[in-house]
């Protein structure tokens, strides 16, 4: 009996004091290495569970070792080692994604309240686990999405900086003044509320298409969000607009030129008449 006391003692202290000594140094040294990170306290809450489930494993293999369990130490290695090969080629991809949200955390491509634009999707995002992120479309759909659908391609976050440029393509026709348009285009921009003045909004020549000349308006808006570019670009093209029609610049449409020849069918009837 007193053969097992000592060891199962001797585990004990060895399990507190490793314990307790990572509680008191690990824990608060990744802390202050999540701080310097800037990470908020969502990205902190799954790390510190994580820290602190390693710092419980480390304290029982210290203690294994201190109280002369050597053996079954190394069986309890022996077999989580196979475990864990067993887990990991079942679960590849629940760790890829969990490696993936990793790099989401530490990197920070986007955060909750982000617009971003993937693969052809885009939304809101709502949440950030380690193995999905949550975006709500603005269709009011939710998509469940994959990390590593995230991390492998490229994702697009506008309202990253707080200033987003935004471009418009205005078709005039062949006939009107270029000058006067691009003036027209830039007043109207420098009179919206939301459009900034530094950087100014500028115009380009950038296509002689079959019906109109197009220029491009580049224009930077500040505190970028889905609902202000949809909204300041909306009102800033129905101002050109309705300067261009008061101004009685065109706006054409598409126009396509038809040549040959069209048979009707009485006619074909009576040429077979008279044959």
């Amino acid at each position: 009996m007193a053969g097992v006391i000592g060891p199962a003692f001797s585990f004990l202290v060895a399990f507190a004091v490793v314990y307790i000594a990572g509680r008191a140094v690990i824990v608060p040294l990744v802390d202050r290495v999540l701080d310097s990170r800037g990470l908020d306290e969502h990205g902190k809450k799954p790390i510190r569970k994580i820290t602190g489930v390693l710092v419980v494993f480390v304290a029982i293999s210290a203690a294994f070792a201190f109280a002369g369990f050597g053996n079954i130490l190394t069986a309890l290695a022996t077999v989580a080692a196979a475990a864990t090969l067993a887990i990991g080629f079942a679960m590849q991809d629940v760790i890829a994604n969990f490696v993936a949200g990793v790099f989401i955390f530490t990197d920070r491509p986007f955060r909750i309240g982000d617009w971003i634009e993937w693969d052809g999707n885009s939304g809101i995002v709502e949440d950030i686990s380690f193995r999905v992120t949550r975006v709500r479309t603005f269709d009011n759909e939710l998509l469940t999405v994959p990390n590593s659908q995230l991390t492998d391609g490229v994702v697009k976050n506008p309202v990253a900086k707080n200033k987003l440029r935004l471009k418009f393509v205005f078709g005039i026709g062949y006939g009107d003044d270029i000058d006067k348009a691009t003036d027209i285009i830039v007043e109207e921009a420098e009179r919206h509320p939301d459009i900034l003045d530094e950087p100014e909004p500028s115009v380009r020549l950038n296509e002689l298409a079959d019906s109109y000349v197009g220029l491009q308006s580049r224009f930077w808006i500040s505190n970028p969000s889905r609902a202000d570019f949809v909204k300041t670009r909306a009102e800033y093209v129905k101002s050109v607009k309705e300067r261009f029609d008061a101004e009685d610049i065109e706006i054409p449409f598409p126009q396509r030129d038809l040549s040959g020849q069209v048979e009707f069918a009485g006619d074909a009837l009576r040429t077979a008449q008279s044959n």
